[in-house]
């Protein structure tokens, strides 16, 4: 799933091609992906882009008066097309869920991959009429997301879970499945701690927030759409590697799985050693 650094890359690698281009059309393939009726899509024929944003993990382009947002749920993507499209085949059939369509042909293609279909497109005249986006928690890297802001956080938060509290959406914006073990795996922290921390355990935990988000930035700076689930993967410490060597101290990355999700974690640097129960519970083995 792309989380904060990648669809933060997604905004600026679109500000550069979208900003001040032309709209023809937007061609909805996978029906279920669009949420809305009103303002319809024929708004956007014609309309230039003015500008994208993000919002936690949400693309927001302003087109004209109307707010095309994007969510690239688990197994969506953006791709670039260069070139006009071709026929898109059977609507539903195959990836592709829609396509935005330039004055001049270019434009970009929105594809899930799966049966399981979760990415969603509203067309809106204010980003706040899409429900989830509204309800947003802050931005971890807002400057206005300060120490202060985390420790509020995490003492509404209270025996929480601290990976869950990492991955609301409305708690915190942006930071998914992935970042959170990273994350957690730089502050030295299990996945299962309670959210009521001392005041040095916050700061480590707001350090640790800070430098993998912004080194991930850092990393996915410059890079295209089509570049950017190869360096997600590519730069992860522990989430998606169980069975190989932490970086840092050379035990055996373990993980737990869930019905719908996986972590992954160092048992030397994160639980003391001791491995995590493997079961819905997530519980420590006592």
């Amino acid at each position: 799933m792309p989380e904060l650094p990648e669809v933060q890359a997604l905004v600026d690698d679109l500000n550069t091609r979208l900003r001040g281009r032309v709209v023809d059309r937007l061609d909805i393939v996978s029906f279920p992906a669009l949420k809305t009726f009103d303002p319809p899509l024929s708004a956007l024929a014609g309309q230039t882009v003015m500008d994208v944003r993000r919002h936690g993990k949400f693309l927001d382009l302003a087109i004209g008066d109307v707010h095309l947002v994007l969510h690239l749920a688990r197994a969506g993507w953006l791709r670039w097309r260069p070139n006009p499209p071709a026929a898109s085949g059977r609507p539903g059939k195959g990836p592709l869920a829609a396509r935005l369509v330039l004055d001049d042909g270019d434009g970009f293609d929105l594809t899930e991959a799966g049966t399981k279909k979760s990415l969603a497109i509203w067309l809106v005249r204010d980003p706040t009429e899409v429900e989830r986006l509204a309800t947003l928690g802050p931005d971890p890297l807002d400057p206005a997301f300060t120490m202060e802001t985390l420790t509020g956080i995490l003492r509404k938060a209270g025996r929480a879970q601290i990976k869950g509290v990492l991955r609301n959406q409305a708690i915190i914006a942006g930071i998914g499945n992935a970042y959170s073990d990273e994350i957690l795996h730089v502050a030295r922290m299990s996945p299962f701690k309670p959210a009521s921390m001392t005041d040095e355990e916050i700061a480590v935990l707001y350090d640790a927030i800070q430098s993998t988000l912004r080194d991930a930035l850092a990393r996915a700076e410059g890079l295209a759409a089509s570049e950017l689930k190869k360096e997600k993967k590519s730069g992860m410490r522990v989430h998606g590697r169980p069975g190989e060597p932490c970086p840092v101290c050379g035990d055996t990355v373990r993980q737990v799985i869930f019905h719908d999700s996986t972590l992954q974690y160092c048992p030397t640097c994160q639980t003391g050693g001791k491995p995590l129960a493997d079961r819905l519970l997530s519980r420590l083995v006592k």
